[in-house]
C-alpha cells in the first residue's frame, strides 16, 4: 500500500480515537506506535503550558507515549498558542542518520501532529474545567465537589447514617499572625490532609473558603475525627517539628438511616446551624443539630425582621437600674436597661440581645439608649431634679468604627448634657487589635471628660493590662466573683476578691459591685469596703417613672 493511502487510514483512525466520546487511551497509544513506526520516526512528544510566562519558565507537563531510544535530531516541531494563551509545542524525532523527509510526508506528518495537539489541548481544557470547577485556587475540593459527592451517594442510597459536618478553625487569624501567613498556609493544608486520611475513602471533605470546612464522614471513623476537631498538634515546618495546636468550631448532623435528600439544603441548613452554635463556645466545640436549634434560627430571623420597625416606633424602653451607696444607702447613679415592650409584654434581654449581638443591629440600639438617656437627663436638668450619672452598655462591635468616639460625644451634645453625667460601660476584650481600639476609645473619652467603666469584670479572663494600660474610673465586678458570705474568708475566691478591690482603690478607681441579692453579700462589700452596690437587694430594674421617684427621694430607707 502507497504511502499516500497508508496516510489516509492513519488520519482518518486518528480522528476517530480522538473524537470519540469515551477515550480509550491504550487504543491511541497503540496508534501512535504504528504512526512512528509507518514514518520512522524514534520519538514523539508534546509539552504543554498553561501561559507563555509558564513555558519561558519550563513549567509545564510533558508528555511522551514513544521513544525508542535512539532520537538524536527533529523531524518536525509545531508550536501553538490557543485562545486561551496556553502554548501547546509538539515535537517529532528520528534517528541518527535518517534521510531528510519529502515535503509531502512532511505535510502529512504535521496535520497528523496538528490533530494530535489539538486532542490533548481539548483534555488540558476538560481537566481544567474539572480543576476549576471542583476545586479552589489553592488545591481544596470546593462546594461544586461536595456537592457532586451528594448527588452520587444520594442515588446510590449511601447517605443515610453518615455525619455531616461544618467546621470554624478558632482564632486561625491569630495563628497566622503568630507564625506568619506562609506557615499558616501550611498548617490549613496539614490540617486537611490530616481530615482527610481520617475520613478515609468513604466520606469527603471540601473547603468553604479561609479556614472552614464541609464534609462527611462514616460513623465507624467518628471518634478519629472528633478528636481532630476538639484539638489536635499540626506542624508547619519540615524538620523543625514545630506545631500548633489547632480547635475547631464544629456542627454536627446525624444523618438517619435510611436518608433521602431532596435538596442541599437538607443536610447544609443543619450543619450551619450547629456550627453558629459551637462559634458561640471555647476552644474545640461539637454541636449536635437536633430540632430545637431550628425553632432558634427561626426566632433568631423573626426578631431580625422586626428590630428595625421596633426601633421606629420606639418599642424599646430604658428602664434604670438604681447604683446604692452602701454607707449612706443613698443613690449614687443608675445603669441604663434596655426593656423591648410588645404587644404589652415584655420581652427579656435574653431573648434579643445575642441575637442583635450577631450584627450591626446592636450598635443601633446602644446609640438608641444614649439618645434617650441623654434626653431623659435633660429633662431632669430643665425641672430642677438632682440629677445622677447614668451608665449605658457599648458592645464591643462599636471599637471597629473609627466614628465611634465622635458619635457618642455628639449625642451627649446635641442633648447639652453635662459630661460628668453619662459613663460609658465597654467589656473586656480579647485580642491585641481589639484592646488598642479600645485603649482610644477610652483615652478619648476621658478627654471630653466622659466616665468610662469595664463591665463584668472577673467573668472572662481578665488581664491585669486591661486596668494598668487604660485609664479607667469605674471597675464593675461581677457578681459571680464575689463571696457568698463572709465566713469564707479563708476561701480562694475571697481572698481574690479582697486584693482586686485593694488593687482598684490603690489606683484609683471607683468600684461597683453587680448582682448584690443578699444581706450576706452586702456584708462582704463592707468587710472589704466597698462601697457602690447594684442588685435586686436594693432595687430592680425600673422604669422611668418609678426611677424617678427614686431621684425625688434619693436614700433608701
Amino acid at each position: 500500500m502507497a504511502k499516500r493511502e497508508i496516510y489516509g487510514v492513519l488520519i482518518e483512525r486518528l480522528i476517530q480515537v480522538t473524537h470519540q466520546m469515551h477515550f480509550d487511551r491504550d487504543l491511541y497509544v497503540e496508534l501512535i506506535h504504528e504512526i512512528c513506526e509507518v514514518y520512522h520516526l524514534a520519538k514523539g512528544a508534546i509539552e504543554f503550558y498553561s501561559t507563555p510566562m509558564m513555558e519561558s519558565l519550563g513549567k509545564g507537563e510533558y508528555y511522551c507515549d514513544f521513544d525508542n531510544g535512539k532520537a538524536e535530531r527533529i523531524v518536525l516541531r509545531e508550536r501553538v498558542v490557543s485562545t486561551t494563551k496556553a502554548v501547546l509545542i509538539g515535537t517529532l524525532y528520528a534517528e541518527k542518520g535518517d534521510p531528510d523527509r519529502e515535503t509531502e510526508e512532511l505535510n502529512q506528518l504535521q496535520n497528523m501532529l496538528r490533530i494530535i495537539i489539538g486532542f490533548v489541548s481539548r483534555r488540558r481544557l476538560i481537566a481544567t474545567l474539572e480543576k476549576f470547577g471542583f476545586s479552589d485556587i489553592d488545591g481544596y475540593n470546593n462546594f461544586r465537589a461536595f456537592a457532586r459527592y451528594l448527588d452520587i451517594e444520594n442515588v446510590e442510597n449511601r447517605l443515610g447514617g453518615k455525619v455531616a459536618f461544618h467546621i470554624d478553625l478558632h482564632n486561625f487569624g491569630m495563628v497566622n499572625h503568630e507564625i506568619g501567613r506562609e506557615n499558616g498556609d501550611k498548617v490549613l493544608k496539614n490540617y486537611y490532609m490530616m481530615l482527610q486520611e481520617a475520613i478515609g475513602d468513604k466520606g469527603f471533605v471540601a473547603r468553604l473558603g479561609g479556614d472552614k470546612f464541609i464534609g462527611v464522614f462514616d460513623r465507624k471513623v467518628k471518634r478519629a475525627v472528633y478528636d481532630i476537631f476538639t484539638g489536635t498538634p499540626v506542624s508547619y515546618g519540615d524538620e523543625s517539628g514545630n506545631r500548633v495546636l489547632i480547635t475547631a468550631a464544629a456542627g454536627i448532623y446525624m444523618l438517619p438511616n435510611p436518608f433521602m435528600m431532596k435538596t442541599y439544603g437538607d443536610i447544609m441548613d443543619r450543619i450551619m446551624i450547629a456550627s453558629s452554635t459551637a462559634k458561640r463556645e471555647a476552644g474545640g466545640s461539637i454541636v449536635v443539630y437536633d430540632d430545637k436549634m431550628k425553632a432558634r434560627k427561626e426566632h433568631v430571623k423573626k426578631v431580625q425582621a422586626e428590630f428595625r420597625e421596633a426601633l421606629k416606633n420606639e418599642e424599646f424602653v430604658v428602664y434604670y437600674q438604681p447604683k446604692v451607696n452602701i454607707d449612706t444607702k443613698k443613690l449614687s447613679g443608675s445603669e441604663a436597661l434596655c426593656r423591648w415592650i410588645k404587644d404589652k409584654n415584655i420581652v427579656p434581654p435574653i431573648e434579643f440581645i445575642p441575637i442583635l449581638e450577631m450584627n450591626t443591629d446592636i450598635c443601633d440600639l446602644d446609640f438608641y439608649m444614649l439618645d434617650h438617656v441623654c434626653s431623659d437627663i435633660r429633662r431632669w436638668l430643665d425641672e430642677g431634679r438632682e440629677v445622677v450619672r447614668v451608665s449605658v452598655n457599648f458592645s464591643r462591635k462599636h471599637l471597629v468604627s473609627i466614628d465611634f468616639l465622635d458619635r457618642i460625644i455628639s449625642t451627649i451634645d446635641k442633648y447639652n448634657v453635662p459630661h460628668k453625667y453619662i459613663e460609658v460601660e465597654l467589656t473586656e476584650t480579647t485580642t491585641d487589635v481589639e484592646f488598642n481600639d479600645l485603649k482610644r476609645v477610652v483615652c478619648g473619652l476621658q478627654k471630653e471628660g466622659v466616665w468610662t467603666a469595664v463591665d463584668d469584670f472577673g467573668v472572662g479572663y481578665s488581664s491585669l493590662n486591661l486596668i494598668k494600660d487604660l485609664p479607667w474610673n469605674v471597675l464593675k465586678i461581677d457578681k459571680s466573683f464575689v463571696p457568698k458570705s463572709v465566713d469564707e474568708e479563708d476561701s480562694i475566691s475571697n481572698k481574690m476578691f479582697k486584693h482586686v478591690i485593694a488593687l482598684a482603690h490603690d489606683i484609683g478607681l471607683e468600684l461597683v459591685i453587680e448582682g448584690v441579692e443578699t444581706l450576706d453579700q452586702l456584708d462582704v462589700l463592707r468587710l472589704n469596703n466597698c462601697e457602690i452596690a447594684q442588685g435586686y437587694f436594693f432595687d430592680r430594674p425600673l422604669p422611668l417613672k418609678d426611677f424617678e421617684d427614686r431621684l425625688t427621694q434619693m436614700v433608701y430607707s
